[in-house]
C-alpha cells in the first residue's frame, strides 16, 4: 500500500498522531532555545546557570516519565492526550507570566515532561499499536508533525520576537495547545482501549514472547543500544539549545542560523518517510545499525565550518539521522520486545531520551563557562557516534537471529 492510499484510509488516526507530535514542539529544545537569550537577560543568568536550570527540570521530567509513561498501557489516547495537551497549554501560559527565577526549573519540568516526554510518547505508542504491518509508514507520517514544528516555529517566532515581547509569544503557544484539545477529542470519538486493541493485534518480540520492562533492562541488547538511544537526544538537543551562542561565535546573526532550519526540516521529512518505507520493506535489522553515521559528519562539520553553505551541509547530515531517529527506535522496542507492554517499555525509552536532552545542555553550558568551546565539544560528539554505531551493529548482529516472526 502506497503512502497516499494509506493516509486516505487511516486519516483519523494518522492526523491524531501528527497533531500530538506537532503540539509537542512547545516543550522541545528547538522551541525553548529560541528564547534562551531573552530568558538569560531577563533573569540575569549565565550560560551555565541557564544550562543547569534546564538540566534540573529535564532530569526531573525523565524520572517522572518512567512512571507516567505506563499510563498509555491503561488509558485511551483520547483521554490522556487531551489531558496532556491541556496541561501543556497551562504550562506555556505560566511561562509567559512567570516573574521569578526560582520557578524556572519547575516550569522547564512541566514543558519538558508534557511536551518532550508525554506527547511524543503517546503519539508513537498509539501508532505502533494501531498499525502492525504498516508501522513504519504510520510512524513516519505522524512524525512529520515534529519536522513541521522544527521548520516553521523557530523562524516564525524569531521574526515575531522582533516586533512582540517574548513573553507574549508564549501566550500564542498556549492558545494553540488549547485549541488542539477539542480537535483530538473529536478525532478519537470511536477509539478503543489499549487493552482491547492490544489483544486483537498483539505482536511478540525476541524468543516469541512479550517482554516486561524489567526483563528488557536485564537483557544485553538493551545495553548495546543504550549509547545509540541517548546520544542523538543529548547531542542534537545541545546543538539547538546552544544555537544563539553557536551563531554568535561563528559570526552569524541568530536569524541567519534559523533561516536554514527549513532545509533541515525538508531533509528530515524526506528521510523520515524514507526510513518508514525502508522499515516496512527491508526490515529494521538492515537499516538501524547505520542510521547514526550521518551524525558523525554533521558534528565534525559544525567544528570546521565557517560559511552558511557548510552549515547547511551539516544540518542536512543532522536531519538525515533525525528523520530516521523519529521512526526506528520506536520500531525497535515494538519489534524486539513486543507490543503487549509497549507503553511501559517505550516509557523507558522516552525517559532515556529525555535524560539525554537534560545531560546535553547542562554539560555544554558548564563546559562553555569553563572555557571549553562548543566547536571542540561538537568534534567529540562526532567521535561518540562512531562508538555508538559500532555497539549498535554488534548488538543487532548477535540478537536479530532470536526474533521469531509471526
Amino acid at each position: 500500500m502506497g503512502y497516499f492510499e494509506f493516509i486516505r484510509s487511516n486519516i483519523t488516526w494518522l492526523l491524531t498522531g501528527f497533531i500530538l507530535a506537532l503540539s509537542s514542539s512547545f516543550g522541545q529544545t528547538f522551541f525553548i532555545s529560541i528564547f534562551a537569550g531573552k530568558i538569560q537577560a531577563f533573569f540575569n543568568l549565565s550560560h551555565g546557570d541557564w544550562g543547569s536550570i534546564y538540566m534540573i527540570g529535564t532530569l526531573a521530567s525523565a524520572t517522572v516519565m518512567i512512571w507516567a509513561g505506563t499510563s498509555s498501557d491503561i488509558f485511551r489516547t483520547r483521554s490522556i492526550g487531551v489531558l496532556v495537551l491541556f496541561g501543556l497549554s497551562l504550562s506555556t501560559l505560566l511561562m509567559a507570566v512567570n516573574p521569578a527565577v526560582w520557578l524556572l526549573p519547575f516550569l522547564v519540568f512541566l514543558l519538558r515532561f508534557l511536551g518532550q516526554g508525554m506527547l511524543p510518547h503517546i503519539s508513537s505508542v498509539s501508532m505502533s499499536r494501531w498499525f502492525i504491518s504498516q508501522r513504519g509508514k504510520a510512524l513516519a507520517i505522524s512524525n512529520t508533525g515534529y519536522a513541521l514544528g522544527e521548520a516553521l516555529l523557530p523562524v516564525l517566532f524569531t521574526v515575531l520576537m522582533l516586533s512582540y515581547h517574548w513573553q507574549n509569544l508564549w501566550v500564542v503557544a498556549s492558545v494553540f495547545c488549547f485549541l488542539m484539545v477539542p480537535l483530538i477529542w473529536i478525532l478519537l470519538k470511536n477509539e478503543r482501549t489499549p487493552q482491547s486493541l492490544a489483544e486483537e493485534v498483539i505482536a511478540f518480540g525476541l524468543l516469541g514472547k512479550s517482554w516486561s520492562r524489567k526483563e528488557v533492562i536485564w537483557h544485553p541488547l538493551f545495553w548495546f543500544m543504550l549509547p545509540a538511544l541517548i546520544g542523538p537526544s543529548a547531542c542534537s538537543t545541545s546543538f539547538f539549545f546552544q544555537q544563539v551562542y553557536f551563531a554568535e561565535i561563528k559570526g552569524w546573526t541568530h536569524l541567519q542560523l534559523v533561516a536554514l532550519f527549513p532545509i533541515y526540516t525538508i531533509v528530515a521529512i524526506v528521510f523520515n518517510l524514507v526510513s518508514g518505507w525502508a522499515l516496512d520493506k527491508f526490515g529494521l535489522d538492515r537499516i538501524i545499525p547505520f542510521y547514526q553515521i550521518p551524525l558523525v559528519f554533521a558534528f565534525i562539520l559544525f567544528y570546521f565550518v565557517s560559511t552558511q553553505l557548510g552549515l547547511a551541509l551539516g544540518l542536512c547530515f543532522l536531519a538525515i539521522s533525525a528523520g530516521a531517529n523519529s521512526t526506528l527506535p520506536t520500531a525497535f522496542w515494538a519489534e524486539y520486545y513486543g507490543t503487549k507492554f509497549l507503553g511501559t517499555i517505550k516509557a523507558l525509552g522516552t525517559a532515556i531520551m529525555v535524560l539525554g536532552s537534560a545531560i546535553g545542555p547542562g554539560m555544554t553550558g558548564f563546559l562553555i563557562d569553563w572555557g571549553f568551546g562548543i566547536e571542540k565539544q561538537y568534534f567529540i560528539f562526532g567521535l561518540y557516534f562512531i562508538f555508538s554505531t559500532l555497539l549498535m551493529f554488534i548488538g543487532i548482529k548477535i540478537y536479530s537471529p532470536y526474533k521469531i516472526v509471526e
